[in-house]
């Protein structure tokens, strides 16, 4: 792949897939992105283009700033500075990063899901409740369409005899199967998945990423912040590997994990191999 000039790291096209990445659109584009909290720099100008159907796997040590950059295209973290254009639209920002305007972030949540370290689930509601809360009291979709399409959902993870169970009876994998269904519920255009299988126990990663393979072939953009290498080289078009809030090195799978050019990016995977 071409070098990138330091503020444009796009994401080149798969190999054999150059022409279909030519004609899709960027789904997710940051520039520039800064995000400091306090005197502590988290993110020092990132750049990267998602198009449309890409899978981008995101990889580096903690304290690299993976999350930090999802949480960012998401607006759960204002950033400090930068650029955030998803589906073209670019989001509108004051001088200190933070969204200028508020109901602009809200129809553009639409478009995005996220899927976290720690399920996020509403221990209080049952699985049903959980995947139909967005659709029905953000979307305003019917609640009987938004049931019948949960119910599609949680057969679809493995879950469809346990959309009566609350949260707490059920475990880890089950739990986070159930964040993707209820992610799904809103029908968005990219996904975020912030390391979905970090607090799970090692017997119950496999079936998080049976789920999330089963996904890859949908043509949804996704961006998954994983510490799964075997997995990241499997399921992604392209992989970007920060380096204390920068983009150390990226490119296709084959090359990142099989001809790793940076020191660091070497020794890391030494590290987790």
């Amino acid at each position: 792949m071409p070098t990138a000039a330091p503020d444009t790291q796009d994401i080149a096209a798969p190999q054999g897939a150059a022409q279909t990445t030519a004609a899709a659109k960027d789904a997710v584009r940051i520039e520039d992105l800064h995000k400091s909290f306090g005197t502590l720099k988290v993110l020092k100008g990132v750049s990267l283009t998602a198009r449309q159907g890409d899978v981008v796997a995101i990889i580096g040590g903690s304290g690299s700033g993976k999350s930090t950059m999802l949480r960012c295209i998401n607006f759960l973290e204002s950033p400090s500075s930068g650029k955030i254009i998803i589906d073209g639209e670019e989001v509108e920002m004051r001088a200190d990063g933070a969204p200028a305007n508020r109901r602009q972030i809200e129809r553009i949540r639409t478009r995005l899901a996220m899927v976290f370290q720690s399920f996020n689930l509403w221990t209080h509601r049952t699985l049903l409740e959980n995947v139909i809360e967005v659709p029905v009291h953000v979307l305003k979709v019917p609640r009987s369409e938004a049931i019948a399409q949960a119910r599609v959902l949680l057969a679809r993870v493995g879950l469809a005899d346990k959309e009566d169970s609350f949260p707490a009876f059920l475990s880890g994998g089950q739990q986070q199967r159930a964040a993707i269904a209820r992610a799904l519920a809103v029908d968005p255009s990219v996904m975020l998945f912030d390391e979905p299988t970090s607090a799970l126990d090692p017997e119950l990663v496999g079936e998080v990423l049976t789920v999330i393979r089963d996904l890859t072939s949908e043509g949804r953009t996704m961006l998954l912040v994983t510490h799964e290498m075997r997995f990241a080289r499997e399921v992604a078009d392209h992989v970007v590997y920060l380096y204390q809030g920068r983009i150390e090195e990226q490119g296709p799978p084959a090359e990142v994990f099989g001809n790793p050019k940076s020191e660091r990016l070497q020794q890391f995977l030494k590290s987790v191999s």
